[in-house]
């Protein structure tokens, strides 16, 4: 399959993990994807900042996870996000 195919999977999953791990009502496939997606760069981006390098497919997920829950955060903080 090709590279960006697996790009969205590890997009969907990461953001509908952070989503779980912050206890909110979840921003549905779409918004799963793009937190996902926008996670896994900033994760990616924090983590170089850290000097933290994250390889393989495992890796991918971490970064996007811990990224998402960031963003989450921050959305969250400025009013944007759902809470249960």
């Amino acid at each position: 399959m090709p590279g960006w195919f697996w790009w969205i999977v590890i997009g969907i999953a990461g953001g509908w993990i952070a989503g779980q791990l912050m206890k909110g009502s979840g921003y549905g496939l779409i918004g799963d994807l793009v937190i996902g997606a926008v996670g896994g760069l900033l994760g990616g981006w924090v983590f170089g900042l850290l000097g933290i390098k994250s390889t393989g497919l495992w890796g991918s997920l971490i970064t996007a996870v811990v990224g998402a829950v960031l963003l989450i955060v921050v959305v969250r903080a400025l009013g944007g996000g759902k809470r249960r």
